[in-house]
């Protein structure tokens, strides 16, 4: 366990445009899968999903939720509540009471999977991306990605998408959240148009980093512009590989997006950018995914004096604990740091890093559903003497 004096740093209070947190230890997105089906492709927030959150709810914590749907046709994955139906909102309107009663702060990440899904989970239609490369491998369904490859989405389209974000932006304040985040990550559809080995466009949102980041500055623009730029927040993954993401030059060209971000108008600039640490993988070990990353030293460290200079909030996420953390914030390398898989076994996390308490081990085997649902999800322990 980390020192209470390398923890410190952790605990010292944030302003984040409108948010005012008493402690730096965020609860990271992470996808659960445990929310109701209402009809085909709708889920909906239930009682279990309520008290999840309502668990690791703390007093001026800031809570990210699981990767939400703006629409039908932007999930990919069954069991994942969505931001565009009525049920939807008054579910989630549920979940944000449950949390605001315990002084905590959340924002409801906004998500679109873009090519990371198949027609059968969308009533039949194609997937859509930024140009027409399937993922390798199969998805949930059982079905080979490439047997249902993408439709590269027209301009006409894009626009519709950027339109969609702010009004998925302003759902989720009518849910009761206090702002959202931009899932720009991950390989979902955002990241889609960021990496140049999956956009391979020719127009306006392809070829130049410039071009194929367009779409990030519109949707950034939009959502600020509909429930104000205090409110939200983006997060990106340069050195991320899942959904076959891989970069040919990660620093040179996140650079180039977060300089843009950095330089928008205040009405239209973020609150934060959240990046991953270029060491998590979802299946490489620490050492082989930094050997693999291109011949540029993979760092946060890059990006962090830009936005900084820009007045945007630094929040890094991936492999962090007790012992990494503090040190982290301490060395001026983030404002903030995410816990996912530390948060979904522990709770009370902020309590246990607080006071250097054991942590307990996560099962992630439970982590995309179980059976029952409540395994793994809410039946790990608070920490008891």
């Amino acid at each position: 366990m980390g020192s209470i004096d390398s923890i410190g740093p952790l605990f010292e209070p944030l302003r984040l445009g409108a948010l005012s947190l008493k402690h730096r230890v965020i609860q990271s997105p992470c996808t659960r899968m445990r929310a109701t089906k209402e009809s085909e492709g709708i889920f909906v927030p239930n009682d279990l999903n309520v008290e999840y959150y309502s668990q690791r709810a703390s007093d001026g914590g800031l809570m990210l939720t699981e990767a939400t749907p703006i629409s039908r046709l932007a999930a990919g994955y069954p069991g994942v509540p969505g931001i565009f139906t009525q049920s939807q909102i008054a579910g989630w309107k549920r979940v944000t009471d449950a949390v605001h009663a315990k002084g905590a702060l959340i924002l409801c990440q906004l998500w679109h999977v873009g090519r990371a899904t198949t027609p059968s989970l969308l009533g039949g239609q194609q997937p859509v991306s930024s140009s027409d490369i399937p993922i390798s491998g199969d998805a949930l369904d059982g079905t080979a990605y490439a047997a249902s490859p993408p439709r590269p989405m027209t301009v006409e389209e894009i626009q519709d998408l950027v339109k969609e974000y702010g009004a998925a932006s302003k759902r989720a304040m009518e849910a009761g959240f206090d702002g959202v985040e931009i899932h720009g990550a991950n390989g979902y559809i955002l990241d889609q148009f960021l990496h140049d080995n999956v956009n391979k466009r020719t127009d306006e949102y392809g070829g130049s980093i410039e071009n194929r980041s367009r779409i990030i500055l519109e949707v950034i623009k939009e959502v600020t512009s509909a429930i104000g730029a205090d409110r939200v927040g983006i997060r990106l993954s340069p050195y991320n590989y899942f959904q076959d993401t891989r970069d040919s030059s990660p620093n040179t060209h996140w650079l180039k997006v977060c300089s843009s971000i950095a330089s928008l108008p205040e009405e239209s600039k973020p609150i934060y950018v959240h990046m991953v640490e270029p060491r998590f993988d979802e299946v490489l070990d620490e050492k082989a995914k930094i050997d693999s990353l291109p011949s540029e030293k993979p760092s946060l460290d890059v990006f962090r004096p830009t936005l900084k200079k820009g007045g945007i909030a630094f929040m890094v996420n991936g492999n962090f604990n007790a012992s990494n953390s503090g040190s982290k914030l301490l060395n001026d390398g983030a404002d903030a740091v995410a816990f996912g898989r530390y948060f979904i076994s522990n709770p009370d996390l902020p309590r246990r890093l607080k006071e250097g308490l054991p942590l307990n081990k996560y099962d992630r085997s439970t982590f995309y559903g179980a059976s029952p649902p409540e395994k793994g999800y809410t039946d790990y322990p608070f920490y008891s003497e």
